[in-house]
């Protein structure tokens, strides 16, 4: 089973790439199943409906988000009624939407997705671990899931890397999110699960994190806000990491990290070759 996930969609330039090169990436490859996280797609501070049709148009299964997922306030209706956006599961019981769901692949294999946020340097939000826990036991690996991926969205690498040991052989990839630098850390823990701190973001990296660099860069020197912070418009980098899974287990087979345009190198995974 071929994955990817996609790291977080910042503004115009990350929705264009996703938009230009994820389809032909879909047909090409044979891709099984495309996660994106998209909480900053929306002139980087959330998402509309709009734009998640459009993200699922391009050829994604699942959007997840993290703890900009209703800064744009029509997410607190349209979460509701779909099913393939999620919201950190660990969000107080009421909250909206959902943060876990299972779905079926290409390829017919059962999915299950689960997005959870981190506590550390974070919104104090319920217990990622507890959560993560009991998601993975209403729906195992093998059992009545096929593959399992996670999201963690989350600032401390200590508190991703933790969680990925926690469930190393109980998932197929715990994946982190919300800096939006691709870390170099890819790889397949001791017991089968793929790991990486962070899967990058889909925007202009000739930026600070995606935003135009002014105006962070007059802050750092200043410690004075001197306008809002607006999404980098330069060329986009389509950015994540592809996991190959086994049918049989539902473990990973091979990782790899991806980077389209841009000004990154450019990685294509050499297992789709």
């Amino acid at each position: 089973m071929r994955l990817l996930f996609l790291g977080d969609i910042v503004g115009r330039p990350g929705r264009a790439v996703v938009s230009s090169q994820l389809p032909g990436l879909v047909d090409r490859h044979r891709l099984d199943f495309v996660i994106i996280n998209g909480e900053n797609a929306a002139g980087g501070f959330g998402i509309t409906e709009e734009i998640v049709q459009d993200v699922l148009d391009a050829g994604a299964d699942v959007i997840t988000t993290g703890n900009h997922a209703f800064d744009q306030r029509e997410a607190l209706v349209f979460a509701e009624r779909q099913p393939r956006f999620l919201r950190p599961v660990n969000f107080p019981v009421g909250t909206p939407g959902r943060g876990a769901n299972l779905f079926v692949a290409r390829n017919g294999a059962r999915v299950l997705v689960v997005n959870v946020m981190g506590r550390v340097f974070m919104d104090a939000l319920d217990d990622p671990f507890a959560a993560l826990d009991r998601e993975v036991a209403a729906c195992p690996l093998g059992e009545q899931a096929d593959a399992i991926v996670i999201d963690f969205h989350a600032e401390a690498t200590s508190e991703k890397q933790a969680a990925a040991h926690h469930l190393d052989g109980r998932v197929s990839l715990v994946v982190g999110t919300h800096t939006h630098v691709p870390t170099a850390d890819h790889r397949i823990l001791p017991g089968g699960t793929a790991y990486q701190s962070d899967a990058g973001m889909c925007g202009d990296y000739d930026s600070v994190l995606g935003m135009e660099k002014e105006e962070p860069v007059r802050r750092f020197l200043t410690k004075i806000p001197s306008g809002r912070f607006s999404p980098a418009s330069g060329e986009g980098t389509l950015c994540g990491i592809a996991v190959e899974i086994d049918e049989a287990t539902g473990l990973a087979k091979a990782v790899a990290p991806l980077a389209i345009g841009g000004v990154l190198e450019q990685r294509l995974p050499p297992f789709w070759a």
